[in-house]
């Protein structure tokens, strides 16, 4: 059988360079969420095919790389047609769900949890889309009120900005808007309740075919034309400047309750006042957010020239309870780590100089055993200080090799022979 060298499509192998920007990526967003009271925790790659195939994944649930049974019960299985009993995650919210129902006697609440890791998806590679790749979650269990939302808000604007300032950006913005208010807008529209998701499907599409490429796709699907001439209507009053109790009395009519408005304005006036300068908060009518389980506030991060966003979440209030068998409220942020490393590679990020030094040991082979001795011994040293250091063999090129080391960031490489002083 052929060997393979390169990994699996939309899959990557990643250079020590690459870890590097990952890791120290990684550190930031630990460190800043860290700083908000968020704790770390981990569940498995793999989960139950119920739970991934609850039908609250959405589009995702399309997208599972299946596992086989094994054994007696695969050969079963065969017979059944049911020959999966697990299946890789593909987020961290379904496996986020399980592990606080296994566990919600033991955690604290509410519970703020920051889980990092791999996950899979049988999709199309594309840039910024892998196959598998690692996903940044964190969440607030257990906490109803508007400060979940704006503690998570806050938060990752903060991690957002520490990390893109080492680019150069400064500027980028939160789309904020509330399931909610999407169904008081179709509800008053005259749209009946079982068809909203059907039609959020087509409003998610909005910023590819257009508010013309929205009404043509309501009309083809059979719904009455006073209630889409209605529905697209609404969006032509969004204006810059947009305030959402007032565009929400002109569009939701009874068909909202007042405080979801109210609560909206609290949470943009009050994150206003915590992030930096170039955080843009903008009310935003149009965004969906392609998860059904989302039950309230939802929100995106985008950054101009990027026709992806880098961050997003809501809240999703009725998921754990069908987990824990009780109610439990829940608001959540997934970042996304690749793309976020796909932009800072794009602006040619660079590791900041001094934070950890960085010194090589080149010994030639004729050096002796005593030579060795003495540079572990100076490594060992020098290590003890923190500075790290690399002790290798000296190449027949040592031109390359000098020059791969300064490209990791060694500023200090010295050629050892027998008779170098140390």
């Amino acid at each position: 059988m052929k060997f393979i060298s390169t990994p699996v499509k939309g899959m990557n192998d990643f250079l020590p360079s690459d870890m590097r920007l990952r890791q120290h990526v990684l550190g930031l967003i630990r460190e800043t969420y860290a700083r908000y009271g968020f704790d770390e925790i981990e569940t498995p790659a793999m989960e139950h095919i119920e739970n991934l195939s609850g039908k609250i994944g959405g589009e995702n649930e399309k997208l599972i790389f299946k596992v086989m049974k094994r054994g007696r019960e695969l050969e079963k299985g065969l017979q059944t047609g049911e020959i999966a009993d697990s299946g890789l995650r593909y987020d961290l919210t379904v496996p986020l769900a399980r592990y606080y129902s296994n566990n919600r006697n033991v955690l604290p609440s509410p519970l703020k949890a920051l889980q990092i890791g791999n996950v899979w998806r049988a999709d199309k590679p594309q840039k910024g889309r892998f196959r598998q790749f690692t996903q940044c979650d964190l969440d607030i269990i257990g906490d109803s009120s508007i400060m979940a939302e704006i503690e998570l808000i806050a938060a990752t604007s903060k991690m957002l900005t520490r990390i893109f300032s080492e680019v150069g950006i400064s500027e980028f913005t939160v789309h904020i808007n509330d399931r909610r208010i999407l169904k008081g807008m179709a509800a008053a529209a005259g749209f009946a309740p079982e068809t909203f998701d059907d039609v959020f499907i087509i409003l998610d599409k909005m910023d590819k075919i257009g508010i013309d490429g929205v009404k043509e796709s309501l009309l083809e699907k059979g719904y009455a034309p006073e209630a889409v001439e209605a529905y697209t209507a609404m969006f032509g009053k969004i204006t810059p400047d947009l305030v959402c109790g007032e565009f929400c009395s002109q569009t939701c009519g009874s068909c909202l309750d007042e405080q979801v408005p109210a609560n909206m304005d609290t949470i943009m006036s009050t994150v206003s006042h915590m992030v930096d300068p170039g955080v843009s908060l903008v009310f935003d009518p149009t965004l969906v957010r392609g998860m059904s389980y989302y039950t309230g506030t939802i929100f995106e991060v985008t950054i101009d020239g990027y026709n992806f966003s880098i961050a997003g979440g809501g809240r999703y209030d009725d998921m754990i309870g069908r987990f824990a068998g009780q109610s439990a409220p829940a608001c959540g942020f997934s970042i996304g780590f690749e793309r976020i490393v796909t932009i800072l590679k794009d602006l040619n990020w660079k590791e900041e100089e001094g934070v950890t030094e960085r010194r090589a040991f080149l010994v030639d082979e004729k050096a002796g055993a005593e030579k060795l001795l003495e540079v572990f011994e100076k490594a060992t040293q020098m290590r003890a200080e923190g500075i790290t250091v690399s002790v290798q063999p000296l190449r027949k090129n040592a031109k390359f090799q000098v020059e791969t080391l300064e490209k990791s960031g060694y500023t200090e490489i010295r050629k050892v022979y027998a008779d170098t002083q140390i």
